[in-house]
């Protein structure tokens, strides 16, 4: 197997690439293994595929800026949705598969209270997770084989993400509000993408979930933050999302079903707070 991981200098890029040490590493900005590639490029996409005999593509590359996306709604559409046609058509012409990374945002507005299962209509909230549901939709129209696999609220050691946010916050000031009333599951980018490989050697197709196991707001998950790294000192006050105005309205309820790729596959889930200890202690 010959595989391409696009966003290869994101959080989920830099968590597969000790897992996938074959593979080839792409982003838009130069880096160490990291060929530079416009996945927005079509005869660039194709010319990188062929010189590299490409038959699988993980793609992690995003806009992910969700609030960002609301202001740049055509360059968000662009990556998210108009980049996973490019890279679908180009891998239906070589016979292969474009595992394609989702997102719990398609989600966000139907006001579910169970975990979500991958049969769940969408209702994306927001120019985010319409991209997002629209990239999907690009590549189940474009015939290739293929792999979506969504996941939710992914931190680690690596960019910008809420865990290290936190880490700063609870170190530097007296007090932080974390809002409570957006119940989701934190994942582990490590834990995904140990998932990613594990479905990759199954050769699997078809929709799947993967968060780490739990329930918990981001309220919980700031305190968790604060107590397992040692940060007492800092009072974290539960908030509701109003007091946060903000451009988009981010899914109240987004916990994700996992049933599915932990049957079929076996996959092994970590509950959440167990992964949060061994992504801190890994920074």
């Amino acid at each position: 197997m010959r595989i391409l991981v696009t966003g290869g200098n994101g959080q989920l890029g830099m968590s597969l690439r000790p897992l996938l040490k074959g593979a080839v590493f792409c982003d838009v900005v130069s880096g160490p293994d990291t060929r530079v590639l416009d996945i927005t490029d079509a005869s660039a996409v194709k010319a990188l595929l062929e010189a590299e005999g490409i038959d699988t593509v993980v793609n992690c590359a995003a806009w992910t800026n969700v609030e960002g996306a609301e202001d740049a709604p055509e360059a968000a559409a662009t990556l998210n949705a108009g980049a996973v046609g490019i890279l679908a058509r180009a891998m239906k012409e070589r016979g292969g598969k474009l595992v394609q990374i989702s997102t719990d945002y398609v989600f966000g507005g139907r006001g579910y209270n169970v975990p979500i299962r991958e049969d769940a209509l969408p209702s994306p909230l927001g120019v985010y997770g319409r991209t997002k549901q629209m990239g999907e939709e690009a590549l189940l129209a474009s015939g290739c084989r293929s792999l979506i696999l969504r996941t939710a609220w992914l931190y680690s050691e690596y960019g910008k993400n809420f865990v290290k946010t936190m880490l700063s916050l609870t170190a530097s000031r007296p007090m932080v509000k974390v809002v409570f009333d957006q119940v989701g599951t934190p994942t582990y980018a490590g834990d995904l993408a140990a998932a990613i490989v594990k479905l990759l050697e199954a050769d699997a197709e078809g929709v799947f979930h993967y968060s780490n196991e739990g329930v918990c707001s981001w309220y919980d998950f700031a305190v968790a933050v604060a107590e397992l790294s040692g940060h007492a000192d800092c009072e974290i006050r539960p908030c509701h999302s109003d007091e946060f105005p903000s451009k988009v309205m981010r899914p109240a309820y987004s916990v994700l079903d996992k049933t599915k790729i932990k049957e079929t596959f076996g996959v092994s889930v970590p509950y959440w707070r167990d992964s949060l200890k061994r992504c801190l202690e890994n920074l």
